[in-house]
């Protein structure tokens, strides 16, 4: 009962990381929110634990995968390159250590811009599908937010039927 308890303890911080993951892409949130659900569920062991571990480990993939997919869709229809994306997660790299915190938007967005004003040499174009290319990433964020936030609720629940049963 002992390491019920601990693993459920040290599973509900991995949630919370897995959580922030998606808002803050230091850690990548479906994947850890995914693992640490299915080694609680094999830890215990019980009906209850197996069931939300299930659900809330698919919750996690579909959110994973609809981010994944609505983001691409977004971006192939604004036209945006893999090389402006590439650019960008670079320069969000460097923003994180130069400005602490935000720097990992800022420099994101700083790179996204420059690489598209000087791909498509027009300031109002590469401002247009900078933003659009933002958008396309806060949507996919916002989704795979949702689904690991209801997939640790889910989590929640069988915490609470495995304990009290």
């Amino acid at each position: 009962m002992v390491i019920d308890i601990i693993v459920t303890i040290v599973a509900g911080v991995f949630l919370a990381v897995a959580v922030f993951g998606t808002m803050y892409p230091v850690l990548p949130g479906s994947p850890v929110a995914f693992v640490t659900l299915i080694a609680w569920g094999w830890v215990l062991g019980s009906a209850a634990s197996w069931t939300a571990a299930g659900i809330g480990a698919l919750l996690a993939c579909v959110g994973f995968l609809a981010s994944a997919l609505l983001t691409g869709r977004r971006l192939k229809k604004e036209q945006i390159p893999r090389r402006s994306i590439l650019v960008a997660v670079l320069a969000g790299i460097v923003g994180m250590f130069v400005i602490p915190v935000a720097g990992l938007f800022v420099g994101f967005a700083a790179g996204l811009f420059v690489s598209e004003y000087v791909r498509r040499g027009d300031f109002q174009s590469a401002l247009r599908s900078s933003g659009e290319a933002l958008k396309a990433m806060g949507l996919g964020m916002l989704v795979e937010f949702g689904m690991v936030a209801l997939a640790s609720s889910v989590w929640m629940i069988g915490v609470i039927v495995h304990f009290a049963v």
